[in-house]
């Protein structure tokens, strides 16, 4: 197996998580209801044309403008992201006027560029941050399809939620906007002291969707790495090695707690904890009775399972989105290759054939995929399984090597590392291996994990 699949023991230690945070999926609670939503469409069935000219500034003092301005930009990117619309582009908008309220809007100049849609949005002071309106106009009735109106401070939120909203209002979809990635990183150059050989310390950091606001869950000198958010992405499980060898941790990173997973005597080495869907349970791989094995526990560390048992290495779990299957790697053919069994530890099935498999990853409902590692050639690529055809797509090609595939809490994009750019980095990319996007940029940065 890899150096990703096993790491090395080391003997280091764990301080708490990240205190006092703020749940980042609060959206900003909307002051009034909206109007009832009526959907606009593109002429002949195509995505609707939408324009998105900036945020309105009700005021010009310098905080008003500069959130006006990044609420606009923000949800720019947020709605480009899903691919979901057509947007005309914003070099073209300068010979339209200005609207300077929702009075004066210049409807018959924006039904010129062939606009279906027009998002236009105000944003003023309040007793606490800001009230920002907005409203997605169809042009062609002059009608509002779609209108919310919100307090609060954070520019970023108004735009994510806004476009979580549009997504879900105009086009039945769950967007990503307010998800969080997780990934572990040596980016803070800290080394560990006491063994052998000096090791770089990883920590575990979280940031938005689109790389925005990294910050820093774990604190101390040692070797956290392979997060994984909880179901309802309050919490972060991971592998520490606090105690000297492989132990399995929980942050709860919203309340400043931390929970020990496997503890006591001749627990062996665990890592690579995976929540089940109702996030109640963690498998994970240990070798608590030999060779590494899949077993499955409680989040309490109570009423531990063995799923696997074979004297070849098991490791890298993953659950279906039914609850009822675990998808994991395995040596047992003679080279790493996925396999899946049931939650019971029944009806175990090889479903690659590859030199070289590893890191499985089940996506989200409808789709019924497992994303994975291949080798190809000195590296290794993305490639999806499709579990209904039993047919493998690559989806990376050879651009440095492409490890840890998770995906998006929709199913339509995978975070994922790659050296493409020298050094580990967190890439997102569509599930079609399009739109790639960097998304850290310092240090080495690995095993990512989005949140639901």
């Amino acid at each position: 197996m890899t150096k990703s699949i096993i790491p090395g023991a080391l003997a280091i230690a764990l301080l708490a998580a990240w205190p006092h945070a703020q749940q980042p999926t609060q959206p900003p609670a909307p002051q009034q209801p909206s109007e009832i939503a009526t959907t606009i469409t593109g002429e002949g069935g195509v995505a609707p044309r939408l324009a998105l000219p900036e945020f309105i500034a009700l005021s010009t003092d310098a905080e008003t403008v500069a959130t006006a301005k990044t609420i606009g930009q923000v949800l720019w990117d947020d709605l480009n992201f899903e691919r979901e619309f057509a947007f005309i582009p914003r070099d073209v908008y300068s010979s339209i006027p200005k609207a300077t309220s929702f009075a004066d809007v210049p409807f018959d100049r924006w039904r010129e560029l062939n606009a279906d849609g027009l998002i236009v949005g105000t944003v003023q002071k309040a007793s606490a941050g800001f009230k920002v309106e907005m409203r997605l106009i169809n042009v062609r009735t002059r009608q509002s399809a779609f209108a919310r109106e919100y307090g609060g401070s954070n520019a970023r939120l108004f735009a994510h939620t806004m476009s979580d909203e549009l997504h879900k209002s105009q086009r039945a979809l769950n967007g990503v906007a307010r998800s969080k990635l997780t990934f572990d990183s040596d980016r803070d150059g800290e080394r560990m002291s006491g063994t052998v050989q000096e090791r770089s310390i990883k920590e575990i950091y979280i940031s938005d969707y689109d790389g925005e606001n990294q910050k820093r869950v774990t604190v101390g000198k040692t070797l956290n790495i392979a997060p994984r958010w909880s179901p309802d992405g309050r919490s972060i499980a991971y592998t520490s090695y606090r105690r000297g060898g492989a132990n399995l941790f929980v942050s709860n990173i919203f309340q400043g707690t931390l929970e020990e997973v496997t503890k006591g005597d001749k627990v062996g080495e665990n890592w690579l904890p995976a929540w089940s869907p109702d996030g109640t349970k963690l498998a994970f791989s240990s070798t608590r009775d030999g060779n590494p094995e899949i077993y499955v526990v409680n989040r309490d560390g109570s009423g531990l399972r063995r799923i696997t048992n074979n004297p070849s290495i098991d490791i890298t779990p993953t659950w279906s989105p039914s609850g009822t299957q675990i998808a994991f790697t395995s040596d047992r053919s003679g080279t790493p290759q996925i396999y899946v069994v049931g939650a019971d530890g029944l009806n175990l099935s090889k479903k690659t054939s590859e030199s070289y498999a590893d890191r499985p990853t089940w996506s989200p409902a409808p789709f019924n995929e497992i994303a994975f590692a291949a080798r190809s050639g000195p590296g290794f690529d993305i490639r999806v399984l499709d579990l209904s055809t039993g047919v493998t797509k690559a989806i990376t090609f050879g651009e440095g090597t492409n490890e840890s595939p998770a995906f998006s809490p929709n199913g339509r994009h995978i975070v994922f590392t790659s050296t493409r750019s020298g050094k580990a980095q967190v890439f997102t990319m569509s599930r079609d291996g399009k739109n790639v996007r960097q998304i850290t940029k310092a240090g080495n940065n690995e095993k990512p994990d989005w949140s639901k």
